[in-house]
């Protein structure tokens, strides 16, 4: 197949989430061509199957603001019609959905069909899509969609609650190569962040407001006041200042390093003990499931998709928003107990093999094929 993949390039789940399964499909030996304004973050190795199309966006004094949709739409057909592609799968729904109706259309006018797979991933549907500003396009785009995928059943609920979607939205759940974060801990690593043998404990996010990454510093403090412990921020954001004041004002910064965004997220989960999401919500939990994929336990909020992925009492636990004293006992519970520790270490690796890259890269290709028969 030659599939045409529409995604952000940033860190965020959707284009995570994109750009491994168009590197999963160029291994089976499908065509992919990324089409977005900048090369993803994750697509850093040579594959003779993947190709990337830059979108180019003409600025003239007459525009207050790059028109994006109009010139990805103009991409999306270009690469159509000279590459021939077979398909095109649209990741987050703003502004993609409606970029693909809009090249679907022009290429229809040219003699070409092509069907259009839409994606959602969270905030697409849980924020942004629900102002009013956007809303009516969002709803329209995604039900020209030839089909529609949700990244998790609490996702898929949210869309048909806050939008009139006539068709039917099938879950696909994220997934993640359980190969790659099967790693052995360096120990110089280790001991670069807790030289004493401290517990370590991580955080990745790109510290939005949902984040509640104020929680993460708090459930920490509390942690450490039984356990020596360090605490590991991976990535960055609009919270983060807040994050380090708090960590000041509560006396516990010193054992906090803040290590910015980083791309080998397994040989950074390979040193960890327990891994915390403190989100208000989350429309799957990509953070989590690779911190299971890579042994490490998680203790998170049990909010949107994640308790589809985690399991209470065995991979982790699951408390309410804001319960930081809750969370933070449920943390010491499984640190202070080499053998309690270990045994979750087991769970979350056993559970995560469920998401495995080769078990939901096949759905995808099932859907694929559906609407190329």
């Amino acid at each position: 197949m030659r599939i045409g993949i529409v995604c952000y390039p940033t860190f965020g789940g959707s284009g995570v989430l994109a750009t491994e399964l168009g590197k999963a499909l160029a291994d089976k030996g499908h065509q992919v061509h990324f089409i977005t304004y900048q090369q993803p973050v994750r697509l850093i190795e040579f594959n003779a199957n993947i190709f990337y199309h830059e979108v180019r966006v003409a600025t003239y004094p007459l525009f207050d603001y790059p028109p994006y949709e109009t010139a990805l739409a103009s991409a999306m057909v270009d690469v159509i019609m000279n590459h021939q592609l077979d398909l095109l799968h649209v990741h987050y729904a703003i502004p993609h959905a409606s970029a693909a109706y809009m090249a679907k259309k022009i290429v229809e006018t040219q003699g070409r069909y092509i069907p259009v797979i839409t994606t959602l991933h969270g905030t697409d549907i849980t924020l942004v899509g629900r102002d009013k500003t956007f809303a009516p396009v969002v709803t329209f785009s995604i039900n020209q969609s030839d089909a529609i995928t949700a990244v998790s059943r609490n996702l898929r609920d949210e869309t048909y609650r806050n939008f009139a979607i006539e068709k039917e939205i099938r879950v696909i759940h994220n997934f993640v190569d359980t190969r790659r974060f099967r790693k052995k801990p360096l120990d110089a690593f280790r001991k670069v962040i807790a030289p004493n043998g401290e517990k370590i404990l991580l955080h990745a996010s790109n510290f939005r407001k949902v984040k509640r990454v104020q929680d993460i510093v708090r459930i920490f403090n509390e942690v450490r006041k039984k356990i020596p412990s360090k605490l590991l921020f991976v990535g960055d954001g609009p919270e983060r200042p807040g994050a380090e004041d708090l960590g000041r004002e509560l006396g516990v910064y010193e054992d906090i390093r803040f290590v910015g965004r980083q791309e080998q997220m397994e040989d950074i989960l390979a040193i960890a003990d327990l891994f915390l999401l403190t989100s208000e919500y989350e429309s799957f939990g990509l953070a989590a499931l690779e911190a299971m994929a890579a042994g490490v336990p998680v203790i998170s909020t049990n909010a949107g998709g994640l308790p589809e992925i985690a399991v209470e009492g065995v991979t982790g636990y699951l408390s309410d928003v804001g319960d930081v004293q809750g969370m933070s006992e449920q943390a010491i519970k499984i640190l202070e107990n080499a053998e309690t520790l270990q045994q979750f270490k087991t769970n979350a690796a056993e559970h995560a093999q469920r998401f495995d890259i080769n078990t939901i890269v096949p759905e995808y290709e099932a859907l694929y094929n559906r609407f190329l028969a």
